[in-house]
């Protein structure tokens, strides 16, 4: 029998730490195997998205719509589910909230990454857009990487008051703060996870720096300015979540950079050794193999 899980309760299947490890352990499984997604557009900027993955024993398709015009208006940009197959039998175990798991995997990716690539994991982190994604990386970062404190730069100031509340309401020192470039000199984590219809950075970052972009998913998307990228390849590195972001990086595209000799963060989990000298910038545009990790999470809780 299937369970239908709501958005509060596919929360309670993906705590923070175990999603990271499930992450991890996934990108060290030889039978994953992610299909490229289907992007359907529906007009108005809007996009249906459909993405399979498989490992040995569970088979996940998230089917979720993206629209950019809700933003503002109450209604949620990312809508949609994620529905969980037993390979063996065929059967429909889960179905849980897509939104919410693309919320938490997304924060999870990040954190993954300042734990592996990060030069310094202390903080304070600035986060730059206060919507779902903004809200998920302060927990996510919270949680796995004990970050205690926090600068929040949004376009919308009830949205940033609204998240340094929740942040405050952690335990976490949080203040807003209108310009995110100036902020970028005092914060050794950075996060981007606006919706990419604008450059949100620009500023030298510092060399300790490291950046999770997170926002712009298609070629046209951009949050960091193409200054900002290669200034990030020629003085540091770039990582990218994984070989998808080649073609669908549209910061680093845009930047005119070789993305083809760029290594992932399965590269990272898979080959211990030291952190990278200099500033990181993690460039993540989603991959189904994300959601079937915070799939397998959920079917041990069953």
């Amino acid at each position: 029998m299937t369970q239908t899980l709501d958005a509060l309760q596919t929360e309670a299947r993906l705590p923070w730490a175990g999603l990271v490890a499930e992450i991890a352990l996934l990108l060290q499984d030889s039978s994953v195997s992610i299909s490229p997604r289907l992007v359907q557009a529906l007009g108005s900027g809007a996009s249906l998205f459909v993405m399979p993955a498989i490992d040995r024993h569970t088979a996940i398709t998230k089917l979720i719509t993206f629209t950019p015009a809700n933003a503002g208006t109450g209604r949620p940009t990312i809508q949609g589910d994620v529905t969980v197959f037993d390979i063996a039998t065929g059967q429909r175990r889960l179905l849980l909230d897509g939104p919410t798991v693309t919320a938490r995997r997304t924060a999870a990716v990040s954190a993954l990454a300042a734990q592996r690539l990060a030069p310094d994991t202390q903080g304070p982190l600035l986060i730059v857009g206060a919507g779902v994604q903004g809200k998920a990386h302060l927990e996510a970062f919270a949680a796995v990487l004990g970050t205690r404190q926090v600068m929040i730069a949004s376009r919308s100031r009830p949205n940033a008051e609204q998240l340094v509340q929740h942040a405050q309401s952690m335990g976490i020192k949080a203040q807003l703060v209108l310009d995110a470039n100036a902020a970028l000199a005092d914060c050794p984590l950075a996060v981007t996870c606006t919706p990419a219809t604008s450059i949100v950075l620009s500023a030298t970052p510092r060399r300790d720096a490291f950046i999770s972009a997170v926002g712009a998913f298609t070629p046209r998307m951009a949050e960091l300015s193409p200054g900002l990228c290669q200034h990030m390849a020629k003085h540091g590195s770039i990582w990218l979540d994984t070989l998808d972001a080649q073609h669908e990086a549209g910061d680093l595209l845009q930047a005119g950079l070789n993305l083809q000799a760029m290594t992932t963060l399965g590269d990272v989990v898979r080959q211990s050794g030291p952190k990278p000298a200099g500033p990181v910038l993690f460039k993540s545009c989603g991959w189904a193999g994300w959601d079937l990790a915070a799939a397998r999470l959920a079917l041990r809780h069953i």
